[in-house]
């Protein structure tokens, strides 16, 4: 409710467990209708192969996927 007053409708995350991807933001964001980035190489996971597994397949279906250098110069 308070991201909706200020008239916030993206969700950008980072620092995340890709392996834990269904976690509380991205699952409640989705649900709540937010736009989502996700900063693939801002966040990591037990293996090379379950990271880039969400990356490929589960993301995709709930945001966008975008770097760190992205994400900066879309800022500016």
């Amino acid at each position: 409710m308070q991201l909706r007053r200020r008239g916030i409708d993206t969700i950008v995350l980072c620092g995340i467990s890709t392996s834990h991807w269904r976690g509380y933001y991205s699952k409640r964001g989705y649900q709540l209708g937010y736009h989502q980035i996700f900063v693939e190489d801002a966040m990591t996971a037990s293996t090379n192969e379950e990271h880039d597994y969400v990356c490929k397949y589960i993301f995709p279906r709930i945001g966008r996927i975008r770097s760190t250098e992205e994400v900066t110069l879309s800022l500016r």
